[in-house]
């Protein structure tokens, strides 16, 4: 038996011996008894068969893509309201006022250019900060259409800021015998996914501590070349954390100005007309 058949039976005999096990994570567990598994690998992404010399191979299963960009998606975590979102159906028009509608229009052309650019982009490590001192304005939901569109070949996490602060705090009081990351742990795996949208930056209150976190995750993605995208409701000169922090920002993003108008109003009234539309149908 060759060297690559022997890999192959090694990898199949991991397999079978796997699905015999109680103790799998739950990931593994779910690939193995979710109703979607798929019927030729059993969840597992290889198939084996024999071939004409009576040798068993192995190769990718016909399912592997979707598997794998099923897995990317769980692991963005996006906002499960904004799923859906893409940049195609981001609407422009929503906005009331002509100078948001300019100024919007003039940020979504960036951002297309952005992604039309990205391998350019990735390779100088170059990010984006979105920001608009109002709430609502669209930061948020530009950033998930940016996540859907970069999902479909790269790895994407997507956190909150004070998400990001609450799961640092949780690993404080993790038990040594609890599952889940360690802190450290935790901070290398932010600083080390291939793209971060960090939401609502600068949101929270800087105390030492946190600054200090955000610090190690923001430097170690720079010195990485680490593409990191941020939304914001400041500007970075008017951000409470100091210039180790901003000045790495500003040299790895491009700012994009949002308008200074919420559409979420907007949104429920359009809303609200389509069910009475619909009732008096």
């Amino acid at each position: 038996m060759g060297r690559l058949e022997e890999e192959l039976e090694r990898m199949k005999k991991d397999l079978l011996q796997k699905r015999s096990q109680p103790g799998l994570t739950q990931t593994a567990q779910e690939s193995l008894t979710d109703t979607d598994t798929c019927p030729k690998c059993k969840g597992t992404g290889w198939v084996f068969y024999t071939g004409d010399d009576g040798l068993e191979y192995g190769k990718q299963c016909d399912c592997w893509g979707k598997m794998v960009t099923s897995r990317r998606l769980k692991f963005a975590e996006l906002p499960e309201a904004f799923k859906d979102v893409k940049l195609e159906n981001f609407n422009l028009s929503i906005y009331r006022e002509i100078d948001s509608r300019n100024l919007i229009a003039v940020a979504a052309k960036t951002v297309k250019y952005y992604l039309d650019n990205f391998d350019e982009m990735k390779s100088q490590g170059m990010g984006l900060y979105l920001y608009s001192e109002t709430k609502g304005s669209g930061k948020t939901r530009m950033a998930v259409g940016i996540a859907n569109a970069l999902l479909k070949g790269h790895q994407v996490k997507f956190a909150g800021s004070t998400t990001i602060i609450k799961e640092i705090k949780r690993t404080w009081n993790k038990k040594p015998s609890e599952d889940g990351e360690t802190e450290s742990q935790l901070l290398d795996s932010l600083a080390a996914v291939e793209i971060l949208i960090i939401d609502d930056f600068g949101t929270e209150t800087p105390a030492g501590w946190i600054n200090d976190k955000f610090y190690q995750i923001i430097n170690d993605r720079y010195v990485g070349r680490k593409v990191t995208i941020f939304t914001s409701n400041a500007a970075l000169d008017r951000l409470n954390y100091d210039d180790r922090i901003t000045n790495r920002i500003k040299e790895r993003t491009y700012q994009i100005a949002f308008p200074e108008e919420s559409v979420r109003d907007y949104i429920a009234e359009k809303n609200n007309q389509e069910l009475i539309n619909n009732l008096k149908r």
